[in-house]
């Protein structure tokens, strides 16, 4: 699993006892299942022991997996026979005395028949349940992992958290702990996460990352670092393909910088991003937009009215697109599709429309503007530009945004309605740009079948940007047009 190993800083050292702990439900027996069949593919000998689940259970599991269990020995291991007849029982000593020393042998008996490079052991609460006492579980343990460290096997101990007691004697005992976690939110599929609690003498990535149990076995998402991915560019200035816009932008967007595009509903924000990917495309570049609020065809076919053909753009290969289902896919989902368009496909523009569809996928405000700083960091660092969409409340006067990230983007533009002669009419400003001059006019624009177009300055009003504007001068507007 790659992910897990990026999360380990290279996965596991070979001959130590690692533990693998969470509720039932999590992965635990999906993961050790992919430990086991990695070392296979190997040519490694591996062990499955298990102590919970029947060995019908699990090849039913790998089967939905489309798993091969080849190379992989699987031993189940249940109480003998005679412990579970009443007559059988000895009176004079316990049955737990019996039962955990029977089980301990039989596990010595099943490494020794096959004497595995990898050893799964599921799961510890059986022996914890017969230990019946801290100390013995603890003694228990430790002769395992001596055991198994005498011959050098790589051991992955499951802990399914079933027992009241909250014994953390394998916490100190084994070389690395990592906790799985499922969390269950008011609306949508469950999210899964993990952490890693501890590592001996291994610098790891830290925090918690998400993963996701699919066909073919557990995914792992490790948390985005933007200090980790550097690449060097030449920041040039890339044109939008139109004059005015250029000149309002002062001469252009610099690559490899952010632009948040903010405006109430219907005023245009998602149309003024596919004006950057029809610019972007019409350099010979490649672009990535991700949908969160719109359904793809319907922006397809409204984008086609107004001139842009973005499936033509998808059949060349200039363009990947796609529709992002905030309440099925994690934040480390999503940073892993953007990662995959930047590295492996190329996409030098990104788009994600809108941010009020992101936050939706995200457990906080202040979550989304830390996971929004490293993906543009990030971004920034590989030469994307990337364009941000986010819808306020109101239409008209002063406007609420749901989430304040407008420091972290290097342009802000800024989206207006205002009413003038009778007609609702849309304006557009630049409010910041951090790599260089811009216009401080505020200009009215028009969507019609040729896409964004931009008219003069508008020095004839004053009070544009309250919704309500004040005729002061000669107003140049621009001519009243039917609508698309």
């Amino acid at each position: 699993m790659g992910g897990l190993d990026d999360v380990l800083n290279g996965g596991f050292e070979r001959g130590r006892v690692y533990l693998l702990e969470g509720s039932p439900g999590t992965g635990k027996t999906t993961i050790a299942m992919q430990f086991l069949q990695s070392g296979a593919k190997l040519g490694e000998k591996c062990l499955y022991i298990t102590l919970s689940e029947t060995e019908d259970e699990l090849r039913s599991s790998a089967t939905s997996h489309d798993w091969d269990l080849a190379g992989i020995s699987i031993y189940e291991l249940v109480p003998p026979e005679s412990l579970l007849d009443d007559e059988q029982q000895q009176s004079l000593l316990y049955s737990s005395d019996l039962e955990l020393g029977e089980t301990t042998k039989r596990i010595f008996e099943a490494f020794e028949a096959t004497n595995p490079d990898r050893v799964v052991v599921d799961s510890l609460s059986e022996i914890r349940l017969l230990a019946q006492s801290s100390l013995r579980y603890r003694r228990q343990i430790l002769a395992l992992k001596h055991y198994f460290a005498k011959r050098n096997s790589t051991v992955l101990m499951l802990d399914d958290l079933s027992t009241d007691v909250n014994d953390k004697t394998v916490h100190s005992v084994a070389h690395g702990v990592i906790r799985l976690e499922e969390l269950a939110p008011e609306y949508g599929a469950e999210r899964r996460r993990l952490r890693v609690i501890k590592y001996r003498g291994r610098r790891f990535r830290g925090g918690y990352h998400d993963l996701a149990i699919e066909t073919g076995g557990v995914q792992v998402f490790p948390r985005l670092v933007s200090a980790e991915h550097r690449n060097t560019f030449d920041r040039t200035v890339i044109s939008t393909g139109q004059e005015r816009f250029d000149s309002l932008l002062g001469g252009g967007i610099e690559r490899s910088s952010s632009v948040l595009i903010l405006g109430p509903a219907g005023t245009g924000k998602s149309i003024a991003a596919l004006t950057f990917i029809k610019s972007a495309v019409g350099r010979g570049e490649k672009a990535a937009m991700f949908v969160f609020d719109e359904e793809l065809g319907l922006l397809i076919e409204r984008a086609r009215s107004l001139g842009i053909d973005l499936q033509s753009f998808v059949d060349s290969g200039s363009l990947v697109i796609e529709q992002v289902d905030a309440a099925e896919m994690t934040p480390g989902q999503f940073s892993s599709r953007v990662r995959s368009c930047v590295e492996d496909y190329g996409a030098q523009t990104v788009v994600i429309d809108s941010l009020n569809g992101y936050q939706a996928s995200m457990p906080g405000e202040h979550a989304l503007v830390l996971h929004i700083h490293e993906l543009l960091q990030y971004l920034n660092r590989q030469g994307a530009t990337t364009f941000l969409t986010v819808a306020q409340h109101g239409l008209v006067g002063d406007m609420r945004t749901p989430v304040d990230v407008t420091y972290l983007a290097d342009t802000v533009i800024l989206l207006r309605y205002f009413e003038a002669l009778g007609r609702v009419r849309r304006a557009i400003s630049v409010v910041k740009k951090r790599t260089g001059a811009h216009e401080d006019t505020i200009r009215e624009y028009r969507i019609s079948s040729e896409g964004v177009t931009l008219g003069d300055p508008l020095d004839g009003f004053q009070g544009v940007l309250r919704g309500v504007p004040t005729l002061v001068d000669s107003a140049k507007l621009m001519p009243t047009v039917d609508k698309v």
